[in-house]
């Protein structure tokens, strides 16, 4: 038997509901019909989350008589779009690092992109009267004694990138850490002012849907799109009741397999685990501090994210990024109790001082990985056809972008964004299976080394040396 004290995070999970806990609002999540007759469009667009939602509204924003229609193959928001932690990054590569190491010669020009259009989210979402509980507080990266290696020199080397960016980055002391948010484990941080925000995500996307229906979209649901044909001058898309001829078409299906087999082999779907508190009392609440609600995430190779949600329960998600073999997914992996366990655990040990609380919900969802941690685009059927994928977790705010490029790519309209090298370049694919599977597991048995030891091993070096990698 276990000791009361390691039975503590057990208890803490044993009656939480197993759905996301942003559709208990499910005012918004009314459903469409299914496409049951031939459809005729300008541009029709296949994926009802972020990224096919804000191409849409850009679509009709840039020319309201252009003819679009959305098919989505559940519903609206119901995959990662409305279940992720709500966290809306600036950044549209995966954070500076990354930007830096691959991209090092457009990480300002990016770096400005990424706040023009988190500044555009904000504009649309006053503009169309979304209510999400968009609150653009900033995030706040945190080290940790957790793991063996301290992060910190991480955390300055990122300051100083930022700050020659231009950008308002605070580096935190323990003590000035510990004054924003209160952990007995945190040794500093890093403050990142205005380049993020925090929303309710399945919210947004239900508003997303709202906005897009006023501007003239058509959206189907529990329409899955089955095949892409060449036809005349356009494109056929095919569901399973009715057929679409569009002369465009914008593909946004995240990590679901790919219509176009040539990117099957640039994306591996990824599960993602998150659990949320019941609201903490007024005592709870002043015990952790937390007054100015940013984001939080810890800094090691395996990373926590975590924040407030409007009532005041915290969000704690991360961590565990599971591949199953062949890149299976089905809603059975939305469910996992050993990573649930495990992220209960770590919970407590941050925050020791909330010892009690319990989780009223745990859910899991699938990512979009690509081994560049970032969006990439490119065209098909002679350039009929468009895709943005590979988001890696951070699509929140970023599938806005990933939605313009593709009407650029669509409407061969040169653009900055088009010009450069992160639009025009893809991620080097991942390999077949087995070797898939067999990468991945040893990836990941290596970062977890690393978070422990401080040491990065020969594969991870020789990953690093490919451009490839694995990010939880």
């Amino acid at each position: 038997m276990l000791p009361d004290d390691d039975r503590r995070h057990l208890d803490a999970i044993a009656n939480a509901d197993q759905f996301p806990y942003w559709y208990d609002d499910v005012d918004g999540s009314d459903t469409n019909p299914t496409l049951v007759r031939n459809e005729n469009c300008d541009l029709c667009i296949v994926g009802g989350g972020y990224t096919g939602l804000w191409t849409a509204i850009i679509a009709k924003e840039r020319d309201p008589s252009r003819d679009v229609v959305l098919v989505e193959g559940a519903a609206v928001g119901s995959a990662a779009s409305g279940r992720n932690g709500g966290f809306m990054e600036s950044s549209l590569t995966h954070g500076v690092a990354n930007g830096q190491e691959r991209f090092p010669d457009e990480v300002e020009l990016l770096e400005q992109l990424g706040l023009e259009n988190l500044d555009a989210i904000e504009n649309a979402i006053h503009r169309y009267d979304i209510d999400c509980d968009y609150e653009r507080t900033g995030v706040i990266d945190v080290a940790t004694t957790v793991h063996a290696p301290s992060y910190l020199a991480e955390l300055a080397d990122d300051a100083e990138v930022l700050r020659r960016l231009g950008q308002d980055a605070r580096l935190l002391d323990a003590d000035q850490m510990r004054a924003e948010v209160d952990s007995p484990t945190y040794t500093g941080g890093l403050l990142r002012i205005g380049r993020a925000a925090l929303v309710d995500p399945a919210r947004l996307a239900w508003g997303l849907k709202s906005a897009a229906e006023r501007l003239g979209v058509r959206i189907y649901e529990d329409t899955r799109a089955t095949a892409l044909e060449r036809d005349g001058v356009g494109v056929l898309v095919k569901t399973p009741l009715a057929d679409i001829r569009a002369a465009r078409v914008a593909l946004g299906t995240n990590a679901f397999k790919p219509l176009l087999r040539r990117l099957r082999h640039y994306i591996a779907p990824v599960y993602d685990y998150c659990m949320v508190t019941e609201p903490l009392t007024g005592s709870q609440l002043a015990s952790v501090g937390w007054a100015n609600r940013q984001g939080l995430s810890d800094i090691p190779n395996q990373f926590h994210y975590y924040r407030l949600t409007s009532d005041n329960r915290i969000l704690w998600g991360g961590y565990d990024a599971i591949y199953y073999w062949r890149g299976r997914m089905s809603a059975e992996l939305e469910s996992r109790p050993e990573t649930w366990a495990k992220l209960s655990r770590h919970f407590f040990q941050t925050f020791p001082q909330l010892d009690g609380v319990r989780f009223s919900h745990i859910w899991g969802g699938a990512i979009d990985t690509c081994s560049r941690f970032c969006v990439f685009w490119g065209t098909a059927i002679s350039g009929r056809v468009a895709y943005a994928l590979g988001y890696t977790g951070l699509g929140v705010a970023s599938t806005r972008f990933g939605g313009a490029v593709m009407l650029d790519l669509l409407d061969g309209a040169p653009s900055v964004a088009t010009s450069t090298n992160f639009v025009r370049d893809k991620p080097l694919p991942f390999p077949p299976e087995p070797f898939r599977f067999l990468g991945i597991q040893a990836t990941r048995w290596s970062l977890d080394r690393e978070d422990r030891s401080g040491r990065r091993n020969l594969w991870l070096r020789t990953l690093d040396r490919l451009g490839l990698g694995f990010d939880s």
